[in-house]
């Protein structure tokens, strides 16, 4: 299934990473390296924890054979001390991380970034550092780094560090980028989980109300105008969300109807310059996007594969005049010419009629005849109902088809409908449908 995307960005952290050592080195914390234990007294209801070589070897190979694009999250906690009922003070002790990047390094493994510490900004989760602090640890992490690669003669695969992988605060996050510097920070990460809990009565309501699922926007706006002001170097990544939290909600985070709120939140991070979002999870919770079980792929997986083959990196801005039911975002087409369109209709009675229209006719007259051109040739559609109209069904139409797998386990072939280019389509109630115009050619993408 990895093979499908041709790689794939794993993180590994979460909750528990700020209580994992790991047992490499002769620092004292090989010494807390033990296994992970559950204690009412421990953060999340667990002591310390142990990352041994031997399994971290497991994992590298693991990585590396399939050619995921790994995000490691290290312990930001060690050598802090508890003040209060949340607050960590006290500058972090890198011993530990620095031989545990010595030894992948030294045995070849590919980290295309470091993370520092989970959920640890703004008022934390279980914890918190002040963004002040964060900042001088980044200094301390950038240093190691830098000096690591160039000990084995990787500059070439410097690798990019993240932080905070926590929830946003304009305040927490502009002093941070103070503190830390120029060049420091790469990536500025933060989490989110706006539908709220997973146990909510009306979750499998609000993935259909537009103004639920238009809540967050304001907060990716917010991240790309604090990025602007104080790290404008740096790029925005939302490094996790699975919509609702603890675990997401049962017969609904891991069902068809999932999938309005997620390719929603990827046409609208993508609009408000979020280069990456890390899909909470591919194994485990009611989010998964694979069965826990028979790792067969829910239908998000399937949302997630689509967007990822259709839809490029170049992103257009895209208006209409319709319902707001009606969610709509356009990218340049990857790897070929043409635009492909996500349009989401989070409407379950109406159904909705689109024509398209190139804002072309808006330039100079010599353009106008470049715009006709655009909408001529053929158009390719892809629509997605669920099976039997049953939005917590575990199974997604592709242009009436189900996806399930092949007899050997393999993803099926996804063949879009071909139409007109020029004619007028449908998008039916509760449905989603990524169009492709093969020859429409909009300029911002032939740059």
């Amino acid at each position: 299934m990895d093979a499908a995307f041709k790689s794939v960005r794993l993180r590994m952290g979460g909750s528990l990473q700020d209580q994992i050592f790991y047992k490499v080195g002769n620092s004292k914390d090989v010494a807390r390296c033990q296994e992970l234990k559950k204690d009412q007294n421990g953060r999340f209801g667990f002591g310390d924890g142990c990352l041994t070589m031997e399994r971290w070897d497991q994992l590298s190979h693991f990585f590396n054979n399939t050619g995921t694009v790994l995000t490691f999250g290290l312990n930001a906690l060690n050598g802090r001390r508890l003040v209060g009922k949340d607050l960590y003070v006290g500058d972090w002790d890198p011993t530990n991380a620095h031989d545990l990047i010595n030894y992948s390094l030294s045995r070849g493994y590919k980290v295309e970034s470091w993370e520092l510490g989970n959920e640890l900004s703004a008022e934390g989760v279980s914890g918190r550092v002040t963004g002040t602090q964060y900042g001088k640890d980044m200094i301390v992490l950038k240093k190691i780094i830098t000096q690591l690669y160039e000990k084995y003669n990787k500059t070439s695969e410097m690798p990019k560090i993240l932080a905070p992988g926590g929830f946003f605060d304009p305040e927490w996050f502009a002093d941070m980028f103070k503190a830390s510097g120029l060049g420091v920070v790469d990536v500025a990460t933060h989490h989110n989980y706006h539908l709220g809990a997973g146990v909510d009565p009306t979750l499998f309501e609000k993935m259909q109300d537009p103004y639920v699922l238009s809540t967050i926007a304001q907060t990716y706006s917010d991240v790309e105008q604090t990025l602007k002001k104080f790290g404008p170097w740096a790029s925005a990544w939302v490094g996790e969300s699975g919509g609702a939290y603890n675990s997401g909600g049962r017969l609904v985070s891991h069902a068809f109807v999932n999938g309005f709120w997620y390719l929603n939140e990827l046409g609208m991070t993508s609009s408000l310059n979020h280069k990456a979002f890390c899909r909470q999870a591919l194994i485990g919770g009611n989010y998964a996007i694979l069965n826990t079980t028979n790792f067969i792929p829910n239908p998000d997986y399937y949302n997630a594969l689509l967007f990822h083959r259709l839809m490029g990196t170049g992103v257009l801005e895209t208006t209409h005049s319709g319902s707001p039911f009606l969610r709509a975002y356009t990218h340049c087409s990857r790897d070929k010419v043409g635009v492909t369109m996500l349009l989401i209709n989070l409407s379950n009675s109406t159904g909705i009629d689109i024509k398209i229209a190139s804002d072309m006719n808006l330039y100079p007259p010599r353009l106008e005849k470049y715009a006709e051109e655009m909408m001529t040739g053929e158009r390719e559609e892809y629509h997605l109902t669920a099976m039997n109209d049953d939005l917590k069904s575990t199974v997604m139409l592709l242009n009436g088809v189900p996806l399930n797998l092949t007899s050997d386990g393999e993803i099926p072939e996804m063949f879009p409908f071909i139409a007109d280019a020029s004619s007028p389509f449908h998008v039916a109630p509760s449905s989603i449908a990524f169009i492709k115009l093969k020859e429409f050619r909009a300029p911002a993408c032939d740059s």
